[in-house]
């Protein structure tokens, strides 16, 4: 997937989307959370029984989207837990929150997601 390099830029150093899943009664689930763009991924790290990863596992689809409203971007992919997190994910959650995923006890699933489309 080509991405425009504008939208890649704010996908790299914007601080939060909001991440929408499915609950198995189908009602949305709709919650702002850190994320990092790598490698044409997004990756969000969360508590492992968390809402939102029980729905993930249920149905991976999933939307995220920027916080401007006024200059969206709308990310809806395919999102699925890891169990080994990739060193550049680990190196780009450190750089950009001062976090340390590898050593957080609550926050301790990493999601990858996969985008399937973009609109911006």
């Amino acid at each position: 997937m080509v991405i425009a390099p504008k939208i890649e830029q704010r996908l790299r150093t914007e601080s939060n989307i909001w991440l929408a899943t499915v609950r198995s009664n189908h009602a949305p689930h709709l919650v702002p959370i850190w994320f990092v763009w790598v490698a044409d991924k997004m990756y969000i790290c969360t508590s492992a029984d968390s809402v939102k990863v029980r729905n993930l596992l249920s149905n991976p689809s999933a939307s995220a989207a920027l916080e401007d409203g006024s200059n969206p971007v709308v990310i809806e992919g395919r999102a699925r837990p890891i169990g080994v997190v990739p060193k550049p994910v680990i190196e780009a959650f450190k750089k950009k929150y001062d976090w340390n995923i590898t050593t957080d006890g609550e926050y301790n699933q990493v999601i990858e997601i996969d985008p399937k489309r973009i609109r911006s």
